[in-house]
């Protein structure tokens, strides 16, 4: 039960202390108005270039805007109690490391959920790209799954987030590597051999090409590898965070570098 409640509790209570949910207005920027305003851009840009369809870029771009809560806020969930000087006392608590860490991943993955969902929805709506009513179900599948997989990587981001000074940098920057490398407005087909090889190791890849065939009237069977392709980048990126995460800890104990800047 102590287990369970520092999971669920614990994570949701310091999910809501990150974004401050007493004042919505952070949230409705950030997380509605930006991912809407980046399709609108590579639309319209694809568009101009006659390159791809509009549902290329619709769906592209806010199954790749999970990255913002599932990125930045699953570092910060974890790192920001460096900068707020409360990550000793989060550590000295004898509460198991797996529920304590992972457990800020569940709030994480419903925001990501929500914003692709957001994105998807209102975006196609706006440049009036239809999505077969058979494909909702197979649709929110695959965005779960990428969700739960870009998590993985925050988790990673917040480890690391234990040693340097911060991270929004680090975060920034694996936001735009995501957006050039895993086919979110150039079709996986166009880029390099070398990226094409580094795409199929990052999260979102798998699931933005799975959500297209669907779309395209595939059916879910028809796209289960990548789906699970998908699954299997978010359980390695993952499994990789939390060893990290522990190790980082045993490494702040031993140097004495939990609070060094």
């Amino acid at each position: 039960m102590t287990s369970a409640r520092i999971f669920f509790v614990g994570g949701l209570t310091s999910y809501r202390a990150l974004f401050n949910w007493l004042s919505p207005w952070i949230f409705i920027p950030t997380f509605l108005v930006a991912p809407i305003f980046q399709i609108l851009l590579f639309v319209y840009i694809g568009r101009s270039a006659g390159a791809q369809s509009d549902e290329f870029y619709v769906i592209g771009n806010a199954l790749q805007y999970c990255a913002i809560p599932c990125i930045f806020a699953m570092s910060n969930t974890i790192a920001g109690e460096r900068f707020q000087q409360t990550l000793g006392m989060v550590l000295a608590t004898p509460a198991g490391r797996l529920p304590l860490f992972l457990g800020r991943s569940l709030p994480v993955i419903g925001n990501g959920i929500f914003v692709s969902i957001f994105a998807l929805v209102v975006g196609g709506a706006i440049v009036g790209v239809h999505i077969p009513a058979s494909s909702y179900g197979p649709i929110a599948l695959v965005i779960v799954v990428t969700c739960a997989s870009c998590t993985g990587l925050g988790l990673v981001i917040a480890a690391i987030g234990l040693r340097v000074r911060e991270t929004a940098t680090l975060n920034n920057i694996v936001f735009g590597l995501l957006l050039v490398f895993c086919g979110v407005n150039v079709a996986l087909s166009e880029l390099p051999g070398w990226m094409r090889t580094i795409s199929a190791g990052l999260p979102l890849t798998h699931g933005i090409e799975a959500a297209r065939d669907l779309t395209a009237g595939q059916s879910l069977s028809a796209v289960a590898g990548l789906i699970g392709a998908e699954a299997l980048v978010g359980v390695v990126y993952t499994a990789f965070g939390y060893g990290l995460l522990l190790f980082m800890e045993q490494q702040s104990r031993t140097l004495a570098t939990l609070e060094t800047a």
